[in-house]
């Protein structure tokens, strides 16, 4: 009997190597978060798809990880203490990993600090408004004929843009010449925003040249370009 027996997830995604850490999520940009890093980092995992069109994010068994019914979520066999433990919220996951790995989050505590501000950034700004423009864009919103909500959003994405086109000036990453979780947290969000929304024109997005540079340097990474297909969607 394996430690993940006991974890009511497995039953309906039942772990091939338990050994390995598990993965339930779907290739969103809040899931590739985490497979990005999993392939980034080299710490052996297993992904399971969590299907939207079969509303499993509302299953019992994938509640009893995490009960606000959001990918990605995980169970690591060897957690702290050699112990398993289940995580969800992708910027917890971020950190942990980058924590339990040593790698993608700087050593030196000022500037884990200022990591960590900039991945607060993302989960609080960046993935909520720029979600919000999708929402308006391209789903429901589309058609409120009252486009006060969408303009709101829009102007709030523009501004965080810029924000982030600042900062990016003479970096190559969020945190300079080092790569972090930071990076990984934020430019899924500012991929989907162009490619998959379709709302560049809508935000502006012509108008943030470090913002362009840096994610298609993001995007040309080997392990981006694996993480962004995990899970597959079958």
């Amino acid at each position: 009997m394996s430690q993940l027996d006991a974890f009511p997830i497995t039953r309906k995604w039942p772990a091939a190597h338990p050994d390995r850490l598990q993965l339930y999520s779907l290739p969103t940009p809040n899931g590739v978060k985490v497979s990005i890093m999993l392939e980034e980092i080299g710490l052996p995992y297993e992904a399971h798809l969590v299907s939207f069109e079969r509303n499993d994010q509302f299953s019992a068994e994938f509640l009893s990880l995490n009960p606000n019914n959001k990918i990605p979520a995980i169970l690591d066999p060897d957690g702290p203490g050699s112990q398993p433990l289940g995580l969800f919220e992708s910027g917890a996951i971020l950190l942990y990993l980058a924590e339990k790995s040593g790698q993608l989050l700087p050593a030196d505590p000022a500037r884990r600090y200022e990591t960590l501000q900039w991945l607060m950034f993302q989960m609080g700004g960046v993935g909520p408004m720029f979600g919000q423009v999708g929402f308006f864009h391209v789903f429901a919103g589309k058609d409120f004929e009252d486009k006060r909500p969408r303009d709101r959003y829009v102007a709030e994405a523009h501004r965080l843009l810029g924000v982030l086109d600042q900062r990016l000036q003479g970096r190559d990453w969020l945190m300079g010449d080092e790569y972090t979780i930071a990076d990984i947290a934020t430019l899924p969000w500012v991929r989907n925003l162009v490619e998959y929304y379709k709302a560049g024109d809508l935000v502006g997005y012509a108008d943030f040249k470090q913002v362009q540079r840096v994610l298609a340097a993001f995007v040309a990474r080997p392990a981006v370009q694996r993480g962004l297909q995990i899970p597959p969607r079958g």
